[in-house]
């Protein structure tokens, strides 16, 4: 199979003397820009997570997909395990980002708390390869430092409900603002993770934002 990096072969020599009309030459494969490959490749890694039933994406099926060669994969990344990495920076990137908007644009709070939750349901729905990255399916087999990002993400995301939460447990009149913002923001972040979970393992049926407003004031 021709790799990512090579190019047609250039046709046989034509004679000066021949009348035949001339064949077109076969159109050469462009390379694919610096880092462009890199994108494709992992593009298609989410894509081919988004398929119901796939336990676990091999290197051999990625590099089939791609009509490439499994060395061709490992010229941008060292492993799979590198893969999967580049889909959690773009997770991680993308959400926390969000995250920021959010903080910058509300007071913290309830509603504070309220909108990251929705945002997270929203990045899951709009991205359901993510989201098994997320929830940990897809990194069953995988190296565990994957899942341990996969954990400090969403320790991340707990400790940003509860810095939202202290204020409006304060204002409340809580005698214990900073435990009550605690258990608030570990059963939201609960909530969350496990409304993904069934969004991953209903095979994408159900949806994560089903009832998400009625959900979350009950716990808010």
């Amino acid at each position: 199979m021709q790799n990512d990096d090579e190019t047609s072969a250039p046709g046989a020599p034509l004679s000066s003397v021949s009348s035949e009309p001339v064949a077109a030459a076969a159109p050469t494969r462009k390379r694919p820009k610096p880092g462009e490959r890199r994108v494709q490749i992992l593009q298609a890694l989410a894509a081919m997570l988004e398929q119901p039933g796939a336990e676990r994406v091999t290197t051999a099926a990625l590099a089939a997909r791609l009509e490439v060669s499994e060395a061709a994969l490992y010229r941008h990344f060292a492993s799979k395990a590198q893969m999967f990495e580049g889909l959690i920076d773009f997770i991680e990137q993308s959400v926390f980002t969000l995250i920021n908007q959010i903080t910058e644009r509300s007071a913290p709070g309830q509603e504070q708390a309220a909108r990251i939750i929705a945002m997270l349901v929203q990045f899951a729905e709009k991205n359901p390869g993510m989201t098994r990255v997320m929830v940990g399916d897809a990194l069953v087999y995988e190296n565990e430092r994957l899942q341990n990002r996969m954990n400090q993400f969403f320790d991340k995301i707990e400790a940003t409900l509860r810095q939202a939460l202290r204020g409006a447990a304060a204002a409340e009149g809580s005698a214990t603002p900073s435990v009550d913002a605690q258990v608030r923001a570990s059963a939201l972040t609960a909530f969350v993770v496990g409304r993904l979970q069934r969004f991953a393992r209903s095979g994408f049926r159900r949806q994560p934002s089903e009832h998400l407003d009625v959900a979350v004031a009950l716990m808010l």
